[in-house]
């Protein structure tokens, strides 16, 4: 009787076809786990660090029908100016009021009363955003 072989002699004829794709998918799995660490570093670094105007609403004050009067803290560094946009809204969720608020001091931080004007009569005041300037002083 003779012995049925099942495969290859290992190591005979080089790698499989299996190993070689083995191989392939751990470096292309390698290469985008550390694609996908360095983009989400770079996103939260961009959050934390890279914000270079920030504010919040410290309270805000509705003197009428047609303005609110609004407290803002703002936060940036002392050599930008910054620009931060606010928008009010009346009981129905519409909007009767938004404006631009220029932040020019030569501080860190910043805390300014300033007044939106209103279409209506406001019932809420939102911080949409802030950014730095583009133009030069």
């Amino acid at each position: 009787m003779s012995a049925v072989r099942e495969g290859l002699p290992e190591g005979r004829y080089g790698r499989s076809a299996e190993e070689r794709a083995d191989r392939g998918l751990k470096i292309v799995g390698s290469v985008l786990g550390v694609g996908l660490l360095a983009l989400v570093g770079w996103i939260g670094w961009d959050y934390v660090g890279g914000q270079s105007v920030s504010a919040e609403v410290i309270k805000f004050q509705v003197v009428s029908d047609s303005e609110v009067k609004v407290h803002l803290e703002v936060r940036k560094d002392a050599s930008v100016t910054g620009v931060c946009t606010l928008s009010s809204q009346d009981e129905g969720h519409g909007e009767v009021g938004r404006a631009d608020f220029t932040f020019d001091q030569r501080q860190s931080r910043v805390d300014e009363l300033v007044t939106l004007k209103t279409t209506g009569r406001a019932t809420m005041v939102e911080l949409i955003a802030c950014r730095p300037t583009t133009t030069a002083r």
